[in-house]
């Protein structure tokens, strides 16, 4: 078991830092999505500048634009709202492993000072054994 608990440490780091990818992929992607949305609103308020300095010409092509933007909004806030999902269940398989990990290390180090108490414990019996011969010898003199 002693020898055993490294290696598991050592697999739930990686567990961990694998874990932490997935998390910071999935957060990377809902800021792309988030940006995406901000610039769908940026372009928006341009095509609406637009339209308003050519009106002759808005009527016609802007209703079919704007519904296409309607379309793309609620796209990308589902998406958004499924990606929150997935950041969420990231976040909590990390927090998941996180806590596995510092199980082991806990162990891990309970083990290690348990060894080094009964290291100190053998060495003070030895240094006592020691006393006493040389007690004795003196004793003896």
């Amino acid at each position: 078991m002693a020898k055993g608990v490294p290696m598991l440490i050592r697999v739930n780091e990686w567990t961990v830092d694998e874990k932490r990818r997935v998390l910071g992929a999935r957060l990377k992607e809902l800021d792309d999505l988030e940006t995406a949305l901000a610039n769908l609103e940026k372009e928006v308020v341009q095509e609406q500048q637009t339209a308003a300095s050519a009106p002759d010409m808005a009527g016609f092509l802007y209703g079919n634009y704007a519904c296409q933007v309607i379309h793309r909004r609620e796209q990308l806030q589902s998406n958004i709202e499924a990606k929150e999902g997935e950041v969420a269940t990231a976040r909590e398989a990390l927090n998941e492993a996180y806590r596995e990990l510092k199980k082991y290390e806990v162990v891990n180090e309970n083990r290690l000072r348990r060894e080094e108490a009964e290291r100190l414990r053998e060495e003070q019996i030895e240094l006592d054994e020691l006393g006493l011969q040389a007690k004795g010898f003196r004793d003896r003199q």
